[in-house]
């Protein structure tokens, strides 16, 4: 399995994406950035209270690149 596919692999709950594939590669990456880039500002304000809730949103917008929208 190459990275393409299993990036695809992460984003998608179906055999064929109903949509543009690149957009879920890039969305992941960006998503997974920043949730990296936002923990470790929020541990360097010493805010690490707020890290349950970034990691909230970061699977939430998991899950929703994972139901294929038509």
């Amino acid at each position: 399995m190459n990275l393409k596919d299993f990036l695809l692999y992460l984003t998608n709950n179906e055999r064929e994406s109903r949509h543009e594939q690149e957009f879920d590669i890039i969305f992941l990456i960006a998503n997974t950035t920043a949730i990296v880039m936002g923990v470790l500002l929020l541990i360097a304000r010493d805010e690490p209270q707020w890290i349950p809730f970034l990691v909230i949103e970061f699977v939430w917008a998991l899950d929703n690149i994972r139901h294929n929208r038509p």
